[in-house]
Order: structure tokens, then sequence, then C-alpha cells
């Protein structure tokens, strides 16, 4: 189809597919892609509101056996340098989170093969026993592997996770949602089909979850058409995905020798994410890979959420990346950009 078509579609809220999608991502200029973006997100907050949340990202064992070649972050079982997080270092962090104002932690590890289901279900009855704060917590290819680990279904441990205290799951573990990609990059984490299930399953059960994709490795611009076309499919089936947040993976340190994409690229990928999922009412910018000037770029650009202030982020970290933005310079990068700041909690009401 004619890109003058594509953009007629568009301005007529008619829905994209794929080669329509993929030739605006391949054709299209990035101020096209910005300004049809930037009308999608109106469409959807028409208010000059950008939103962003308080909350640490707690990382409670770097200890994994999946061995994916873009992580720098995670130890094999036995390395010197693998931890599991003591209670009380975990309750010193989530005290320092909630004097600053978080009110969420975002709990992820690795697939530890020393730890059972008992300990994560005793680990969120010691959180929420101890603290009122929102767990956002355990990524799919973690649920999958408590799943393999106890030998119960998937719904099950889900209901469990539930009653003992969690309350909405990241969207970490998706990458390309394209097995072709996947086995290659991480041959040990759970597959496309599986991913979705978790998060189709979380749904019914109301829990809601995010989404996420990282680009910029080895996947084509198909495979991402196909990651958003199947994270909106879902969305059509049970609507429980919060929001979605693209990003781009940072080589440094890992085993993945390519070049880093650029902020052109990434903000190419972000509008067009707005307009390919037109069921998500929230986009998020990632400033942690691409830093403050991009992120308020990113507002221009379909996203209308600047994320978390992350008070502690280590896994984009040990990829040699380390932006830090605390709370009153995110309030000003969204005021600067010409937009009201405000913060949410993780199903975006508003806090305060």
């Amino acid at each position: 189809m004619e890109l003058s078509a594509i953009i007629q579609k568009i301005e007529n809220n008619s829905r994209i597919y794929a080669e329509e999608a993929l030739t605006l991502l391949d054709e299209a200029d990035l101020l096209l892609l910005a300004n049809l973006a930037d009308s999608r997100r109106n469409q959807y907050h028409p208010e000059p509101i950008v939103t962003y949340v308080s909350d640490r990202n707690i990382n409670y064992t770097n200890i994994c056996i999946s061995g994916c070649r873009f992580c720098a972050f995670f130890r094999p079982p036995g390395h010197a340098e693998g931890y599991v997080l003591e209670k009380d270092v975990l309750d010193q962090k989530i005290h320092e989170t909630i004097a600053l104002g978080g009110t969420q932690i975002l709990l992820q590890g690795g697939l530890n093969p020393d730890l059972n289901l008992n300990y994560y279900l005793d680990l969120l009855n010691h959180i929420k026993t101890n603290f009122d704060i929102h767990i956002h917590g355990f990524s799919p290819p973690e649920i999958v592997f408590m799943s393999e680990q106890s030998g119960l279904p998937i719904q099950s441990v889900l209901e469990k996770l539930k009653s003992a205290g969690l309350d909405t799951i990241p969207g970490g573990g998706a990458e390309i949602l394209v097995d072709e990609i996947r086995r290659k990059i991480s041959p040990r984490k759970c597959s496309a089909f599986k991913w979705l299930g978790v998060m189709r399953t979380a749904h019914w059960l109301g829990i809601r979850t995010t989404a996420t994709m990282m680009f910029g490795h080895i996947e084509e611009n198909h495979h991402i058409i196909q990651h958003l076309l199947r994270l909106r499919a879902l969305q059509d089936e049970t609507g429980g995905f919060t929001a979605f947040i693209p990003w781009t993976f940072q080589p440094a340190n890992t085993r993945i020798n390519v070049s880093p994409k650029t902020a052109v690229e990434y903000l190419r990928v972000l509008a067009l994410s707005r307009l390919v999922l037109d069921n998500f009412e929230n986009i998020q910018a990632s400033w942690v890979t691409q830093g403050d000037k991009i992120a308020q770029l990113s507002l221009a650009c379909g996203a209308n959420d600047l994320g978390s202030t992350m008070i502690e982020e280590n896994v984009v970290a040990a990829a040699g990346v380390e932006f830090r933005l605390p709370k009153a310079e995110i309030i000003r990068l969204i005021e600067d950009a010409g937009y009201t700041a405000r913060q949410r909690d993780c199903y975006y009401h508003a806090v305060n």
C-alpha cells in the first residue's frame, strides 16, 4: 500500500495491519511518524498531562540459568558474585523507597534453581505483612520457571502468588515475541507462546500487567511488527495490559556484538508502537536507556508516561548505562517539555 493511503487510514482512525506497519517503519520519516503518533496520543490523553511513578527496582537474586546473550547482570549458580537478598536488606530498601515517596516496588530476579515456590510465597507474605506497598513483580519467564520447578500449572502458581500479595506483573522477558529470535538470544527462556500464556492467564485472574519490547539486537523490522501485533491481539482478547514500554538493547558487557540503536531509531519504533497498539492507553518512554533529552522528545512521539524514578536499577546499569533521574528532575523535564507532571500508581491512577 502507498504511504499516503496508510496515513489516510490512520487519520481516519482505522486499524493498520502488518504490511502497512512495516511500510511505515521502513519508509516513513521520523517527523511524519511523530506527528501521527502525537495525534493518536492526544485522542487518549487530550489534557497535557504526563505521568510518572515513584518506585524502586529490587532484584532479589542475580543467580540465573537462562544464560541470555543480552544480559550483563546475571551470574551462574556457584559464582562468587551471585546473591539472594537477605530479608533485612530487602526491608531496608523498601523503607528507603517509602521514605522517598515511593508507592511500589518492581521485584524481579533470575531463574535461580535453588529457590522454590515457597520462597517466593514467603517473600511476598513478608513484604505485605510489614509494608503497605504495591508489588509489581515476577516476569513471565520467572513464573514459567516456578511452574516447572513446582510441577504446578501456571494458573495455580499465579493464584498462589496473588493470594500471597502479588499485585501486578511486569512485562519483562518479552524481548522479541518471535521464537526464531528468542532461540538465538535466550534459548533457555520461555517461548513467546508461554510468555503470552502467562499474561492471558494473569488477566483472566484479574492481575493487570505491562508489556515490553527490547529491540536493537538481532531482530529485523518485520519481527518488531510481529511482536506488536501479538500484543495487540492479546489486548483485544483480555484488555489486561496497562501500558507498553519499548526500549533499546544495550550491548556493553554482553555477548551480542552490535552497535546501539540511535535515538532516531528508538523514536521511530516508539511512535510506530503508538500507531499499531491502538488498544493500549499508555505508552511509556525509556529514559533509563535513552537519557533525559530523548525522553523529552518521546513525549512528542506518542509517549504519555515517563516511567519510574527508579530509586534503584541494576540490570541496565550492568550493561554500562547509568542514567539517573530523581523525582524533581523528572518533574522538571515534563514541565520544560510543556506538560503537567502527575505522579501515578501502577494502574495509572493519580497519586496525591
